[in-house]
């Protein structure tokens, strides 16, 4: 075996009118932790997918330990020592977290039988490093999607790779969380193990990363030393441009959009009271489990509370569905755009019509050329690129997927939008695009509640920031108070709780 445990070499791939890989090479040692830096739809998933076999290379190799790949697919990949951890989770809801944790390589007794007994042995010996609490006979759609992401990793551990690529593995991981990942990333360094490491979180990068490849539309821009190149470095290099610096502007007005008094909803959410004005942006904060999705989906009709009351402007409802509090203002952007917003195999036009589709229609027979016209002009007005309605959405990057989610809430005229953990698996440019189009939607008036779970990010766009804790009541402090320090020391559990 020469320096590399593991060679990309030159590889190119095409989809029709895109190209997605221009002659990429990305090589990696033994024991080293190798981040693919860029924004969405720059190439670093199609890589990705190359690497473990999901579909092939138009040119170019990849080599393992010197070894050429000859054959793609998972199972190839799989053979080589080549264990890749998705950013869409790859789970069936309906089985077990051992069953889970062994898909695609189910333990065998006697050459016919699925051995249940050491399956759940071994998924309960590597699931102890990652979260004990974990009950790996539970359904995993029961987990949370923290402890879901847990299971994948574990799925590519019990594996023994010696290869492991992981595609935002931390987007739903708490701070806690990572650090548990990162001391398990040190120990498989320790054994040799290689590793490609892809995340937007470039704090995160620059802890458990050694080098980096940046690409730009499917080109290797440069490599480069982690350590050695700070973070804003590394933006203008993935961008193509320096960002601007953020600064908060406040537009929150005197009229009260949205009330809550004393709304509770099972064990998750307790006696929340706050108000959010006109023009306002609250932001909500806690650890995973403090009931911050809970409480938007209450006041988005999807639960209803076990206690409370919630007013918008000034007058009492009782939210009897989403549609219910669609047809009252309530916009939401949640935090599965994937599974609970998007419509993957439709155009972009149908996906940003769907609560207006009646605006639309003359009797019952949709004119999909006035909806195509007002969501190009929607689309175009959110930067979205590429600027093509007709397009299936699930060809979007996730930024670029979340903008038509909010132009969407636009065209309904929604005056109340809740954003769940917005920027969840989107690049930095993007980023700055959604920061931009809150910020314009404050000063338009709307009111908007934004969970996150970057407290960086929490900090940035609000007002004021709800701090969540579960089974307990949550505080609410001021911009003046905002802090990570105040905001953590707030959401910790106390333990006379």
């Amino acid at each position: 075996m020469g320096e590399y445990l593991l060679e990309l070499e030159s590889i190119s791939k095409s989809f029709p009118g895109v190209r997605a890989l221009d002659a990429v090479t990305v090589r990696v040692k033994p024991g080293e932790v190798h981040a693919l830096l860029g924004e969405n739809g720059a190439g670093k998933s199609t890589l990705l997918n190359i690497l473990s076999g999901v579909f092939p290379a138009d040119s170019g190799e990849i080599r393992v330990a010197g070894k050429p790949l000859t054959h793609s697919s998972p199972r190839a990949a799989r053979d080589a020592g080549i264990a890749m951890i998705h950013q869409e989770l790859q789970q069936i809801p309906e089985l077990s977290v051992a069953q889970n944790l062994f898909l695609g390589s189910p333990a065998i007794r006697a050459g016919l039988f699925t051995d249940l007994p050491k399956m759940r042995r071994e998924a309960a010996d590597v699931l102890k490093r990652l979260d004990p609490s974990i009950d790996i006979l539970a359904p995993i759609k029961s987990l949370s999607i923290a402890q879901r992401q847990l299971v994948e990793i574990g799925r590519a551990l019990h594996l023994k790779s010696r290869i492991i690529a992981m595609d935002e593995p931390t987007s739903s991981l708490t701070p806690k969380e990572f650090d548990r990942l990162a001391e398990i990333i040190a120990e498989l360094q320790g054994h040799g193990v290689a590793l490609i490491y892809v995340s937007h979180k470039l704090d995160e990068i620059r802890k458990v990363c050694q080098r980096a490849t940046v690409l730009r539309d499917g080109k290797v821009i440069t490599d480069l030393d982690v350590r050695d190149t700070s973070e804003q470095e590394m933006v203008r290099l993935m961008v193509g441009r320096a960002l601007a610096a953020r600064t908060h502007t406040s537009y929150r007005t005197d009229t009260i959009a949205v009330s809550v008094q004393g709304l509770s909803w099972r064990k998750s959410v307790k006696d929340v009271t706050f108000e959010l004005h006109r023009g306002e942006v609250l932001g909500i904060a806690g650890l995973v489990g403090s009931g911050r999705t809970e409480l938007v989906r209450v006041i988005a009709g999807l639960e209803k509370p076990t206690a409370g009351k919630i007013f918008f402007n000034s007058r009492p409802v009782e939210l009897r569905s989403r549609r219910h509090a669609i047809r009252l203002g309530v916009g939401l952007v949640p935090e599965e755009r994937k599974r609970e917003a998007i419509v993957p195999q439709r155009p972009v036009y149908t996906n940003v019509g769907l609560p207006n589709l009646n605006k639309h229609s003359v009797c019952g027979l949709i004119r999909f050329s006035s909806l195509r016209a007002e969501a190009k002009t929607l689309t175009e007005s959110m930067r979205m690129r590429p600027p093509d309605v007709d397009r299936q959405i699930r060809l979007f990057s996730g930024g670029n997927q979340q903008k038509a989610i909010i132009a969407r809430w636009l065209y309904a005229k929604v005056d109340i939008l809740i954003f769940d953990e917005p920027t969840r698996g989107i690049d930095v440019g993007a980023k700055q695009d959604i920061y931009r189009i809150i910020e314009e939607l404050a000063r338009e008036g709307k009111a908007i509640i934004v969970v996150s779970s970057e407290l960086e990010e929490v900090m940035w766009v609000s007002d004021r920031v709800l701090v969540m804790r579960a089974g307990s009541p949550p505080t609410l402090l001021d911009r003046a108070q905002l802090s990570e320090e105040s905001i953590m020391q707030h959401a910790v559990p106390q333990t006379n709780e």
